[in-house]
């Protein structure tokens, strides 16, 4: 799931102005920001669309990794509200992740069962629930907040196509097959989605409708 995360970033930004939508999308993406140096270290893997991810995405390292975001985040604003809000925001990929994945979303590394209710295994299915979510987020986020200028405009929509399309290409084409290759590529795409989500923030300004 991509975009269904990214959705969550941008509902997160409509709950909590104070927060940068860089650190939102920093918070949805973490689990994967976390696997893709894992794969490249062959530490983790996927086989036929099915990962063996646990130290990245398993429940329990998905709360340790959003207790560490948090707690970060708390050091460096002293807000306790929006630390708890970003540690809910980690935390969702998980939750996330077990619909759209086949089952291998474990609950601990080497503790079962493993779960995913396999909403990837449909092409159409996938383009109206996690389509629709993206839709909706995107929708909530601009009656927030609307880039300034021409350059924000652009600048925001254009990355928002970008997304999309990236997004319904992997759909159809899945994931690269060698792990070295996915994991920079990955760590590169979505490096770059946090950098424009930074970007975009400094360009909007909160919405008067």
């Amino acid at each position: 799931m991509l975009v269904g995360h990214l959705g969550v970033g941008l509902i997160g930004k409509r709950v909590e102005p104070r927060i940068s939508l860089g650190t939102w999308m920093l918070a949805v993406l973490l689990a994967d920001l976390v696997c893709f140096p894992l794969l490249i270290a062959r530490v983790e893997s996927f086989h036929d669309s099915v990962g063996d991810i646990p130290y990245s995405h398993s429940l329990l390292m998905n709360a340790v990794w959003a207790a560490l975001f948090a707690a970060a985040y708390f050091a460096l604003r002293r807000y306790p509200r929006g630390a708890w809000l970003l540690f809910c925001a980690v935390l969702s990929h998980w939750l996330l992740d077990v619909i759209s994945h086949k089952p291998d979303m474990q609950l601990a590394p080497g503790v079962g069962p493993a779960l995913g209710l396999g909403l990837w295994n449909s092409v159409p299915a996938t383009l109206i629930v996690e389509g629709g979510f993206w839709v909706l987020a995107i929708f909530v986020y601009v009656r927030a907040e609307r880039p300034r200028g021409l350059a924000g405009i652009c600048a925001f929509w254009i990355g928002i196509a970008l997304i999309t399309l990236s997004w319904y290409s992997n759909i159809h084409r899945g994931m690269d097959p060698d792990p070295v290759r996915a994991g920079v590529g990955g760590l590169i795409f979505f490096s770059l989605i946090v950098a424009w989500a930074y970007w975009i923030n400094r360009l909007a300004k909160p919405s008067s409708s």
